[in-house]
């Protein structure tokens, strides 16, 4: 026994070494993310105090109007609401306080807020000093932001704790612009963490969740700006989208979003938190109510300022003739991307949209087998890791589109919205956003109907076209999802966001024609 001690201790000795540069390394690790863990706690107070500056301010405003009844004020589309501040037929404390307090109301709710915008009372003090000729077409309109979005005096956290406490020292140049137009942002939304997933959770503020089922998600990364516009806390807000996440909180949440071409609008300003990507473009873009409230808000941040605050952005202004035109319009559709099943939902709200499309005239090729062409190299994912061969199957993807003439693209969305945790189990199923980001074209997502319970019927035979893990976790995913909206996508080549909105208005103006489908 005593002979083959040494040899134990010896053994002992040589695993111990690595052992403790193990712990030591960990220790290290610990000790270098302590420090940022131990913001998240103190960011959680700061929201706690911000939102009850926002309670206060909101008291303040109501005891100027003690009468005031916010449903009216709420119930108002942005282009009517935005003429009666301007003709002062509301004041704009009473807009304010309407706002401040549903958006209370919604986060208790749903848990959609990071932050209150406290100099929201300054910027109204300022707009109130205006002359009438000198008021923005968004004079007094409250306005939420992403996390993301640059708002000096206040941390753009991504949802990682390593930015908390870093404070922007200015304003970006969006929050710049829609100040000078007369906007007030108010508030800061929640994020996923890192922006990279379709769900909306982070470590420092939590889970939100989805306004129209709690069980839910809201869809991200743009999750609580698509969940406090669902619940009518705001009436404009802006997200970012790098593969959805303007589009996906847009659809599961029943609201309008647009990402546009990537540079038509500024990106400085704007957190990201992963820096240097070129082969995908993360684009920033409005989400609201309604497709005229997204054309407003592009018009106005296409004003000569932002061209000569961000001179990287093109000098093009929206071009109006582009949007008002009624020429018929020759539209390709798809009901499924070949690589993810669309749950029956989404097939059934392609299927409407293109009849009631070609009633109204338009012409409607549809697009299953050439889509396959299109594909080139495999699916979205694949070409993610195919950079070098991003800007051919760019090109490959124009040539087509333009030899079939087509002039917009009809396709699904992804929804219904997910249950909770589940975006990580079927994150495959984002290629129907995705490949848009890739191809850098304009894309806009907006409600046509709702799941009925025929649709659920059906979901219960879904097999997906793998039968895998995946698929199984897709059709989970979807389930219970009656009486949630579904949305459709309409795309236009690059720089033709007027045109790509006029689509979206003339599927907006049929679709809501038509009668509620039956839960």
């Amino acid at each position: 026994m005593g002979s083959k001690m040494p040899g134990l201790v010896s053994l002992s000795y040589f695993l111990g070494v690595p052992f403790l540069l193990v712990l030591l390394g960990a220790a290290l690790l610990h000790w270098r993310q302590t420090p940022a863990r131990n913001k998240i706690p103190r960011a959680q107070k700061r929201r706690e105090k911000a939102l009850q500056q926002m309670e206060a301010l909101a008291q303040r405003l109501r005891q100027q109007e003690p009468d005031l009844d916010p449903k009216p004020i709420l119930e108002l589309p942005l282009l009517t609401l935005a003429q009666k501040l301007q003709d002062e037929e509301l004041s704009l404390e009473s807009v304010l306080c309407s706002y401040l307090e549903q958006a209370l109301r919604v986060h208790k709710e749903v848990n959609c807020l990071t932050d209150f915008l406290e100099e929201c009372e300054e910027q109204l003090q300022r707009l109130k000093k205006l002359k009438k000729n000198e008021r923005g077409p968004l004079y007094g309109i409250p306005v939420s932001l992403k996390d993301t979005f640059d708002c000096m005096g206040h941390d753009s956290t991504c949802g990682l704790a390593q930015f908390l406490e870093k404070p922007a020292a200015k304003d970006g140049i969006i929050v710049q612009i829609l100040k000078a137009q007369g906007a007030i942002p108010f508030v800061k939304t929640n994020v996923a963490q890192t922006l990279f997933s379709f769900d909306c959770s982070n470590p420092i503020y939590g889970q939100t969740l989805n306004p129209l089922n709690l069980q839910k998600t809201s869809g991200g990364s743009s999750g609580g700006e698509g969940a406090l516009l669902a619940g009518r806390g705001s009436i404009l807000g802006f997200g970012t989208d790098t593969g959805g996440s303007i589009r996906i909180p847009a659809s599961f949440c029943g609201i309008c979003g647009l990402k546009p071409t990537g540079f038509r609008l500024s990106y400085s300003g704007i957190a990201s938190a992963v820096k240097g990507k070129k082969s995908v473009t993360t684009m920033a873009g409005p989400m609201a109510l309604d497709v005229e409230s997204l054309v407003l808000s592009l018009k106005v941040l296409l004003s000569e300022d932002m061209h000569q605050l961000d001179p990287t952005v093109p000098p093009i202004p929206f071009r109006e003739e582009v949007y008002f035109s009624k020429r018929l319009l020759r539209i390709g559709y798809y009901e499924s991307d070949g690589f993810t099943q669309p749950s029956p939902s989404m097939v059934r709200a392609v299927r409407l949209t293109t009849g009631l499309l070609q009633d109204a005239g338009h012409e409607n090729p549809r697009l299953s087998k050439t889509l396959e062409e299109l594909r080139g190299v495999g699916t979205p994912k694949k070409l993610w890791e195919q950079h070098s061969k991003v800007e051919k199957y760019q090109h490959e993807f124009i040539a087509k589109w333009r030899s079939l003439d087509l002039d917009v693209l009809l396709a699904p969305a992804l929804d219904p919205a997910f249950y909770i945790s589940y975006p990580a189990k079927a994150s495959e199923s984002m290629s129907y956003m995705g490949l848009y980001n890739l191809l850098n074209f304009p894309v806009g997502v907006l409600p046509v109907t709702r799941v009925t319970v025929e649709d659920e019927k059906e979901l219960a035979f879904y097999k997906g076209y793998y039968g895998d893990t995946f698929d199984k976790n897709f059709q989970e995913a979807v389930r219970g999802s009656t009486g949630l909206p579904v949305a459709v996508q309409c795309i236009a080549l690059p720089w033709e966001e007027e045109l790509c909105l006029r689509f979206m208005k003339e599927v907006e103006t049929l679709t809501k024609n038509q009668k509620e489908p039956k839960e």
